[in-house]
């Protein structure tokens, strides 16, 4: 399936109209209509604002799909800069080898308790 497709799909889970969709994205209706009757994908300054009013992220948007899931895992992971997970992964940048070894068995222990 092509993004616009995945878009429609997306559209169409979420309860939206197509038209609530381009007033809701700033996308022209005639530039959605010819995504679904020309099979066109959105430009890529686009896909963002998308994925904003769609509530997915980038990679559920434009990921390819993988069986038993409907998307694929990805091999890589965009952290936002404000977040808990940002500091967590600069503080382990910061560790020496053997620290960031017992921070990753403390996690496992925590993990399985």
């Amino acid at each position: 399936m092509n993004i616009s497709g995945k878009i429609f799909e997306l559209i169409k889970e979420k309860g939206m109209t197509q038209k609530e969709f381009g007033r809701r994205t700033g996308i022209p209706q005639s530039t959605i209509s010819d995504w679904k009757s020309k099979q066109l994908n959105p430009a890529s300054d686009k896909i963002l604002i998308i994925c904003d009013v769609l509530e997915v992220s980038p990679y559920e948007l434009l990921g390819a799909a993988q069986s038993g899931s409907r998307y694929a895992i990805p091999d890589h992971v965009i952290v936002q800069k404000d977040t808990e997970e940002y500091l967590l992964i600069e503080r382990y940048r910061q560790l020496k080898k053997d620290q960031r070894e017992r921070l990753l068995g403390y996690m496992e222990a925590i993990r399985d308790m």
